[in-house]
């Protein structure tokens, strides 16, 4: 007996181990604090359902950013972007995501959505109530970069819809009120987060546009005495899709973890987490359970604009209108 259960615990011992499953999310800039409360809540759920552990490990930046660095590479085996022509051009362009994947999970594939909104100084010493007052003369305006930032396309189209909008608006008036706006831009930084650092650290800017919840994690990094969010009378709905990397786990074999990761994020548990992150979730019951921290805001869709693909053609594109709102600005 001894003899046998040596030679068993030497079988044993002469196994190889099974490793952790590690999954790389590239996801956009402002969405850091919310993984870092769904990741550990998504694994622990993970390794109960399954008895396997996974490791997950984060990559941000702007979204149009870090589309590119996959479609350069990086082994994603999740992208979690701000818009959908960002993984598109993944799928398009780096062929590592199989068409079609936005019928895959509910809701197009977007398990929350946002919303730009204006944050200004303490006091709101510039008076700024809507987006009209972001072409006041003297008033600076941070906002990241429309050609790497998703954050600073929906900045982009909500003040080009705004002014649509307006009684007489048209896409003459909207284009010249973009090019208003812009013109009030001191620095454009690549990203939502860096935008960020830019109005809070370095002091920069009277009025920072971003996402909604991008609000609450300056509170909870910077304290809630230093600004006031204003909600304008009217702004974009921004869905925040995701998507598996096809190409990527099947080669690394991380399929399975990869669509239960994403998956989860539908879950009451995960919904609640970005609840709790100021991203409006979809399941109408944790919705209704944060409703006050949710200001009824007029909102329209990207479909005004003939849906994302042909906003970024038309306006995002190299040589689209603003490369050419840019150009004249620089011009002057």
């Amino acid at each position: 007996m001894p003899r046998l259960l040596a030679a068993l615990l030497a079988a044993a011992l002469s196994l190889p181990a099974v490793a952790d499953t590690t999954l790389l999310n590239v996801s956009y800039d402002v969405m850091r604090d919310f993984y870092k409360d769904y990741n550990p809540a998504f694994t622990k759920h993970y390794e109960q359902r399954f008895r396997e552990k996974v490791t997950v490990q984060q990559s941000h930046g702007g979204s149009s950013k870090q589309a590119r660095s996959v479609i350069d590479g990086l082994e994603a085996d999740v992208v979690t972007m701000n818009q959908s022509t960002d993984i598109d051009a993944i799928v398009e362009k780096g062929k590592q995501i199989n068409p079609g994947w936005e019928k895959r999970l509910p809701n197009d594939s977007a398990p929350f959505s946002s919303l730009q909104v204006l944050i200004v100084r303490k006091g709101n010493p510039k008076g700024i109530k809507d987006w009209s007052d972001l072409l006041k003369p003297g008033v600076q305006v941070v906002v990241p970069n429309p050609k790497t930032s998703g954050n600073g396309r929906y900045t982009y189209l909500a003040a080009w819809g705004y002014a649509l909008k307006q009684p007489g608006g048209n896409e003459t008036k909207a284009r010249e009120f973009v090019t208003g706006l812009f013109k009030n831009v001191p620095v454009l930084d690549s990203g939502g987060r860096a935008a960020t650092t830019t109005f809070m650290q370095r002091n920069i800017g009277d009025v920072l546009v971003t996402f909604e919840n991008e609000a609450e994690m300056i509170a909870r990094e910077f304290g809630r005495g230093g600004f006031e969010v204003v909600y304008p009378s009217i702004s974009i709905d921004a869905d925040l899709p995701v998507a598996v990397v096809d190409k990527v786990v099947d080669k690394k074999g991380t399929r399975k973890v990869a669509e239960e990761y994403l998956k989860y994020l539908w879950s009451p548990a995960g919904q609640d987490i970005a609840a709790q992150n100021y991203l409006r979730p979809r399941d109408p019951k944790v919705f209704a359970k944060y409703a006050k921290q949710f200001p009824d805001v007029k909102l329209f869709g990207v479909n005004e604009f003939g849906g994302l693909q042909k906003a970024q053609k038309v306006h995002f594109d190299d040589g689209g209108v603003y490369d050419q709102i840019a150009a004249s600005i620089a011009k002057k």
